[in-house]
């Protein structure tokens, strides 16, 4: 099966509402295991690789949860279709750089996926939209409970799970909540909030993970600590911090709202104008400005149309999205122009947006009907 066939439409994808989805776009929960008494994936030859692929794929398969599941080893997959399950956060960029003895595993829902000889051995994650670490933490360790009966995982007494790297020893897991915290940002907070998480040993990341930009006004926020502490304590810790962000998030909207009101509505005046008019746009642009044109809409300035819009096009117009709906490959330049054109083609019908509930459509230099 084509992977772009399984995957569901960018629309159907983004149209999943959830608890505090205006600003916790969705949770993660990774663990990561290895397989006792075979080389890590980085240190393994080709034999290993596919020795272990062949022992974890059938086993992750034959799970009760990855019924009608897609399943393929990377070699198989086109660099666009790794780079399209990169762009919806279901493989690392580091995976999609992986060829024989890797591979990948998603379930038919879309939130729970596997990626196999990674940076480890197994590395399987849950997925879910809006706030819901608890429940991702619940289906990722009931799947690894099952997996455990089936598989030799490397473990030690003294130190826990055994993997690649040492800042995922022990639990070997990982949580995460991607945010999207645009008024912090206007509000030149967002440095501060940064320093005051790093302090309670969590880590703050880019759009795509370690490394990269916070594209869109989108922060990733995860647990660097997996030694020493529980499982349900690390979820618990960042449950905690993702809600007081959220407040933080809130509390800056009003506060701008209140006392910088136009600078507000200027930025995304500003930006609706360029992304509903500009005829080449690149990917970085298109994100930060779609950012805040999504505040716009949590605002509620555009009448009579749906944030879904939005959420939908910070997919669509990413690289490989808009790569695959053309058949020829795409010069950067080419990709913005179309881009743009989307952009003009999708908005056309929403209106510019009212900063005044009492605000009239008729130019102020327009004489009145007589």
């Amino acid at each position: 099966m084509n992977i772009n066939d399984f995957l569901s439409s960018p629309p159907l994808s983004q149209h999943r509402p959830e608890p505090d989805d205006l600003i916790v776009l969705s949770s993660r929960v990774r663990l990561a295991r290895n397989l006792r008494q075979l080389p890590f994936p980085g240190f393994a030859k080709k034999n290993d690789r596919v020795r272990v692929l062949e022992t974890i794929r059938p086993a992750v398969e034959s799970l009760p949860t990855m019924v009608d599941a897609f399943s393929a080893t990377m070699d198989s997959l086109t660099n666009l279709d790794k780079q399209i399950l990169v762009e919806r956060h279901l493989i690392s960029r580091e995976h999609a750089a992986k060829s024989v003895g890797s591979g990948f595993v998603l379930n038919k829902e879309e939130n729970l996926c596997v990626m196999i000889n990674e940076e480890d051995h197994l590395r399987m994650q849950s997925l879910r939209p809006g706030l819901q670490i608890k429940e991702a933490w619940k289906a990722i360790n009931q799947m690894d409970s099952t997996l455990e009966k089936k598989l030799d995982y490397a473990f030690s007494p003294e130190l826990g799970y055994l993997t690649a790297c040492p800042t995922n020893l022990g639990t070997g897991i990982r949580v995460s909540a991607m945010l999207h915290l645009p008024a912090l940002v206007l509000s030149e907070q967002i440095n501060q909030i940064v320093q005051a998480v790093n302090k309670l040993g969590l880590a703050v990341r880019g759009l795509y993970g370690e490394g990269t930009e916070a594209l869109g006004n989108i922060f990733q926020v995860s647990n660097q600590m997996t030694l020493g502490e529980l499982e349900t304590d690390i979820v618990e810790r960042l449950s905690k911090v993702v809600a007081q962000l959220i407040e933080h998030e809130q509390n800056a909207r009003a506060t701008l709202l209140e006392k910088k009101s136009k600078t507000v509505y200027n930025h995304i005046g500003r930006a609706y104008g360029i992304l509903a008019n500009a005829h080449s746009m690149s990917s970085k642009e298109s994100m930060n400005l779609l950012s805040l044109m999504r505040l716009g809409f949590d605002l509620s300035l555009f009448q009579g149309a749906d944030r879904i819009l939005v959420d939908e096009l910070f997919i669509t117009t990413q690289p490989a999205h808009l790569q695959k709906r053309f058949t020829e490959k795409l010069t950067t330049e080419e990709r913005d122009f179309l881009r743009a054109d989307m952009m003009r083609d999708r908005l056309k019908d929403v209106s510019r947006p009212m900063t005044d509930k009492n605000e009239s459509r008729r130019s102020p230099l327009d004489k009145p009907a007589e």
